[in-house]
């Protein structure tokens, strides 16, 4: 275990290339070290938002980058996409492949191509030993069976959503549980209760900013500035300190994303 002055708080899902934070994203990535958040990964759903994950990256010692194809862009899915993004994982920058998985929430596209998609991005991701990034909606039996198929692939299910019942069999296959602002919200009880039941080694912080801002600003554009809400709601919850929360998930961040230094 680090000492406690090596400590920092991680947010382990945020979309930097974002165009919302075209008018002020350097001043913005240059302010997080002051308040103590000395890592941010950046989450590809594309092919192009993988490349642009990879140049933040590049460009900000900091910064580390996931690449894959979210299940809303499951149609870019092709062997020598595979292909390209094998070759993007071999950078020393690149932690994880995600964000990948299932999506059922609209129609499109297709559930047959979503889980074609998944399939062939747990199986590069087995191939290349690293960790995946999931997001899982509307969709948690079938991501768990194919999770299932898969057996030795371990990462994080991203915004997690779904019951405290499912969470165990997540958490049963070696996936910890990523915690945003959505943990602040009113309607969100039965997350509560997942993060009530949940150990202290199953969940790591995330943001997914521009999205999902926690209260009390919720709507706004979203930020890491903003996990110091999601760290108070945390230790409401499970009833303990502000710091050991901190400590927690930094030590989950960093199993989850062993490339990360």
């Amino acid at each position: 275990m680090d000492k406690k002055e090596d400590l920092y708080i991680i947010d382990t899902h945020a979309h930097y290339d974002d165009e919302a934070f075209e008018e002020d994203r350097d001043e913005l990535l240059k302010s997080f070290e002051d308040k103590g958040i000395k890592r941010v990964v950046n989450i590809g759903a594309s092919m192009e938002s993988s490349r642009n994950s990879i140049a933040l990256a590049k460009e900000y010692n900091f910064v580390y980058a996931v690449v894959g194809i979210h299940p809303s862009c499951a149609e870019e899915i092709s062997d020598e996409n595979i292909s390209l993004l094998e070759e993007m994982s071999f950078d020393e920058k690149v932690v994880a492949i995600g964000e990948i998985g299932l999506d059922y929430y609209y129609d499109e596209p297709d559930k047959e191509i979503q889980k074609k998609c998944f399939r062939a991005q747990l199986d590069l991701a087995k191939r290349c030993d690293l960790p995946v990034v999931i997001h899982s909606r509307d969709a948690a039996k079938d991501t768990l069976d194919i999770l299932k198929e898969f057996e030795g692939v371990k990462g994080v299910i991203h915004c997690y959503s779904y019951s405290k019942e499912m969470a165990r069999e997540f958490i049963k296959l070696g996936y910890v549980l990523g915690v945003g602002g959505v943990v602040t919200f009113k309607n969100a009880k039965k997350l509560e209760e997942t993060v009530e039941e949940i150990s202290f080694d199953d969940f790591v912080l995330e943001t997914d900013c521009p999205y999902l801002s926690p209260v009390p600003n919720r709507g706004k554009r979203n930020s890491s500035l903003n996990l110091t809400y999601i760290i108070d709601k945390l230790s409401e919850i499970k009833g303990v300190s502000k710091d050991f929360i901190i400590e927690k998930s930094f030590e989950n961040a960093k199993k989850l994303y062993p490339k990360m230094k």
